[in-house]
C-alpha cells in the first residue's frame, strides 16, 4: 500500500473511531494510563483506548504478534500526522509504551516478550520504574538495593524513590545489585516483578503542585522469579542505559516542541489584549510578543530537527546518545513555555483554589509548578550536557 493510500485509510478510520471528546486537550485527571486498577472519568477514554488497541494503534510500529499494527516507520509518521490533524489524544500513555516495552523488544527473550508486550499494548498493565534511590540519583550506579539468589527466586531488599505512579502500578522494572564485589557499574541486574508481591510497600510523595505522582517504594524480602531477569545477570547496566535513552527520547519529544491546545499567543491575547483592537492589532506587550515569537520559532526548529533525526535513523530505530539532546532541549523549551504563559496570565496563573479562577487557570498553575521537575527527571540537564559533550560532540573529559 502506498503512503497516500495508507493516509486515506487512516484518516477514514480515525474519523469513524476517535470520539469527539478525545479530540480536545487532555485534562490531567483523564490521562489513559491503563492498568488493572484504572478508573475512567470519561467513558470515551476507555472507548478510544479499546478501539486503538484493537487496531494496534497504541503501539503502531510494534509487530502484530505483540499487539502492534506492524507499521513501517514512515507509516507511523503518517498516523501521528493524521492524529494531529484532528487533535486526537494519545489513546494510551505510560512507561510500558515508552520505556520497558521498547527495552523488552530489544533485550527480552521470547517468553518475556510473549508474556508482557501484548498486555502493554492493550493497556492491561501499568508499569513503574525502580531506578533512583535516596543515595543514588544522578549517580545511579551507586544503587544499593540488593538481590540474593534463593532457589528459583531473588530475594530483594532496599528502597527506591521518585517511582512515578508506583501507587497505581501493577508491575515494576527494577535495578538491583547482585554482586557487591564488582565495580559499581557492574554487578547490577535488571529484573521485573509484580507490585502485589508480599514485602512491597508504596508511600506517595506529595508535590508542590498538590499532586502525588511520585512515590517512595520499599522492598522487604520481596521474591522475584529469576526468569524475570532481562538480559544477563550482573549486566543490567547495559539494559538500564538503553532504557534511559528511550525515556529521554519520550520526555524530549513528549513535553518539548509543539503543544496541543491553545497557542501561547492566543493565551497572551486573552489576558493582555492588543494594540489596535481585538483581532486587528498586535499583542500589546512588545517584549512579550518578541519572546513568544522566538519561542514559536524554536519550537518549529526543534520539530524539524526531530524529523530530520528520524529520517536519518530509518535503518536503526533504536535511540542513540542524541536522545540526550532532545531531552535537554525539549524540557528546557517546556519550562520556558510555562514561564511565558505565567508572564501572560499574570496573577491569574497563581491561584490555588477559590473564586476568581476558572478550572483551566488552576490547572495551568499546577502544570507550571510541575514543569520545574522537567530539568531533573530522566537525568538532569547537567547530566545531559555532559553526555552531549562526550558522546555527541566527542569533546575530551
Amino acid at each position: 500500500m502506498s503512503l497516500e493510500a495508507f493516509r486515506t485509510e487512516t484518516r477514514t478510520w480515525l474519523d469513524a473511531n476517535c470520539p469527539a471528546s478525545m479530540r480536545t486537550p487532555m485534562p490531567m485527571d483523564e490521562y489513559p494510563g491503563g492498568g488493572k486498577r484504572a478508573q475512567y472519568k470519561n467513558p470515551e477514554t476507555l472507548q478510544w483506548l479499546n478501539a486503538a488497541a484493537s487496531k494496534g494503534y497504541t503501539v503502531p510500529t510494534w509487530p502484530k504478534a505483540y499487539g502492534g499494527a506492524g507499521l513501517t516507520p514512515e507509516e507511523g509518521v503518517v498516523l501521528r500526522e493524521e492524529m494531529g490533524r484532528i487533535n486526537a489524544r494519545a489513546p494510551l500513555v505510560g512507561m510500558g509504551l515508552s520505556m520497558i516495552g521498547p527495552a523488552l523488544l530489544e533485550y527480552g527473550n521470547d517468553a518475556q516478550k510473549d508474556e508482557h508486550l501484548p498486555k502493554i499494548a492493550s493497556g492491561e498493565i501499568w508499569w513503574c520504574q525502580g531506578y533512583s534511590e535516596p543515595n543514588a540519583g544522578s549517580d545511579l550506579a551507586s544503587l544499593q538495593t540488593k538481590a540474593i539468589v534463593d532457589g528459583d527466586d531473588y530475594v530483594i531488599n532496599g528502597q527506591k524513590v521518585w517511582t512515578s505512579g508506583a501507587d497505581n502500578a501493577d508491575w515494576i522494572f527494577c535495578l538491583v545489585r547482585t554482586d557487591f564485589e564488582a565495580q559499581k557499574h557492574n554487578g547490577i541486574t535488571f529484573i521485573l516483578f509484580d507490585m502485589t508481591t508480599p514485602g512491597v510497600t508504596v508511600k506517595p510523595i506529595k508535590l508542590i503542585s498538590g499532586l502525588s505522582p511520585f512515590c517512595e517504594t520499599f522492598f522487604q524480602d520481596v521474591r522475584a522469579p529469576r526468569k524475570n531477569v532481562i538480559g544477563h545477570v550482573n549486566e543490567g547496566w547495559t539494559v538500564a542505559k538503553r532504557l534511559l535513552q528511550y525515556e529521554r527520547t519520550m520526555i524530549g519529544g513528549g513535553i518539548g516542541g509543539a503543544q496541543k491546545g491553545k497557542s501561547l499567543s492566543s493565551i497572551a491575547l486573552d489576558y493582555i489584549g492588543t494594540q489596535g483592537g481585538r483581532g486587528e492589532g498586535r499583542l500589546a506587550d512588545d517584549e512579550l510578543r518578541t519572546d513568544l515569537v522566538n519561542h514559536s520559532m524554536n519550537d518549529r526548529a526543534f520539530g524539524l530537527t526531530a524529523r530530520r533525526s528520524f529520517e536519518e535513523s530509518k535503518t536503526n530505530t533504536a535511540p542513540s546518545f542524541v536522545s540526550s539532546m532532545f531531552k535537554y532541549y525539549g524540557t528546557e523549551q517546556n519550562i520556558a513555555r510555562f514561564e511565558l504563559m505565567q508572564r501572560a496570565m499574570g496573577s491569574q496563573m497563581l491561584g490555588w483554589e477559590g473564586e476568581g479562577f476558572d478550572e483551566d487557570e488552576l490547572t495551568q498553575t499546577r502544570a507550571w509548578l510541575r514543569s520545574k521537575a522537567n530539568s531533573i527527571e530522566g537525568g538532569t540537564s547537567e547530566v545531559q550536557l555532559n553526555i552531549i559533550a562526550k558522546r555527541v560532540l566527542g569533546l575530551p573529559d
